[in-house]
């Protein structure tokens, strides 16, 4: 066992160095970098190029040393290769860097957003495996039944509208028409005028319909994993011997087929709990204006706020890549019979 998780910690190496070094190379060829970007302000006469003391002179345009200065501050005076050697030393000692335009650490950044996307994310990772579990259970418990066909039906359809497009619907209904819910935002202005019971009550609120948009569809494929992983274990033959010892059908299904058939959900459950944490929503957040970890990733792509993509983006891939690894050995904690070899 030990030298298999060093092989795969040895493995992750190579595979992070790829990530960064394929993302790296794409973004010298994207048009529209920080230096352009700052130049397009000075033209303008707005924005940090105007608060920098640029001129522009015409058809000269800005003075040649002052653009030399200009990718000295971004540091695109430097060969392409310089820059990503040091890149990479920074992110050994865990300095994701400083963004261009937001005049904060990109691990600052991070901290900022995280909340947001922790609200979305555990909501949904918890409502969905509350719902999902059970629901499968009691799917392959009455399979071929009504209830059986008729909630495979809802989980399907709902499985198969984007969770935007619930999103839009409950802001034009709930939010719009109706007006049961707020429109924007994760608290009411005056949040911390409020007592402790208004205060949860006031979140609650707020977060109720893009969690809803968030859970409706998330929840589909665990369900059908729990209903498929149920029958095959309610057909092999220890259950037939269970049974035919005398032993209840309550007894049979949760002592002796449960551990069995949550293998494959159990073995998901690191991902998924780690994933609530670091996965932001981009269209949900933009929906309900929740700044969070997708907004932010959007914009500093649009805004190509170079630090900022590749910290987020060093960060987020080390950390599915452990994920990844506490998934492989979650077999073992749940079934010790499995062996890598």
């Amino acid at each position: 066992m030990l030298v298999y998780v060093l092989k795969r910690v040895l493995l992750m190496v190579p595979t992070l160095l790829g990530v960064l070094l394929i993302t790296f190379a794409v973004v010298q060829f994207v048009p529209g970098g920080p230096v352009e970007q700052y130049l397009a302000e000075a033209k303008a006469g707005t924005g940090a190029g105007a608060e920098g003391g640029l001129s522009y002179r015409g058809a000269q345009g800005v003075d040649p040393k002052r653009v030399e200065q200009i990718k000295a501050l971004y540091g695109f005076d430097k060969p392409s290769h310089e820059r990503f050697f040091q890149m990479l030393g920074q992110f050994a000692r865990f300095d994701l860097g400083k963004s261009f335009f937001q005049n904060k650490d990109v691990a600052q950044l991070i901290w900022e957003k995280l909340p947001v996307s922790i609200s979305l994310g555990l909501w949904t990772f918890f409502i969905s495996y509350l719902v999902a579990v059970p629901l499968g259970v009691a799917k392959a418990v009455r399979a071929g039944s009504r209830f059986d066909l008729v909630t495979t039906l809802l989980v399907l359809v709902g499985y198969a509208i984007p969770g935007f497009v619930l999103g839009v619907a409950l802001l034009v209904v709930f939010g719009g028409q109706l007006q049961w819910f707020p429109l924007r935002g994760l608290t009411s202005s005056n949040w911390e005028e409020l007592g402790w019971a208004a205060r949860v009550t006031d979140y609650l609120w707020h977060i109720a319909m893009p969690v809803t948009a968030m859970v409706l569809g998330s929840f589909a494929v665990t369900a059908m994993l729990t209903k498929n992983a149920f029958l095959e274990e309610i057909r092999k033959q220890y259950v037939v011997t269970a049974r035919a010892k005398g032993l209840g059908e309550r007894q049979v299904l949760w002592k002796h087929v449960f551990r069995n058939a949550l293998i494959p959900i159990v073995t998901g459950f690191p991902a998924a709990f780690i994933g609530a944490f670091f996965t932001g929503a981009l269209l949900i957040e933009t929906l309900f204006s929740l700044d969070g970890l997708g907004l932010l990733s959007f914009e500093s792509v649009i805004r190509r706020d170079y630090p900022v993509v590749l910290g987020t983006l060093y960060l987020f891939t080390l950390i599915g890549l452990m994920t990844k690894l506490v998934s492989d050995l979650c077999y073992i904690w749940v079934d010790p019979r499995v062996k890598f070899d």
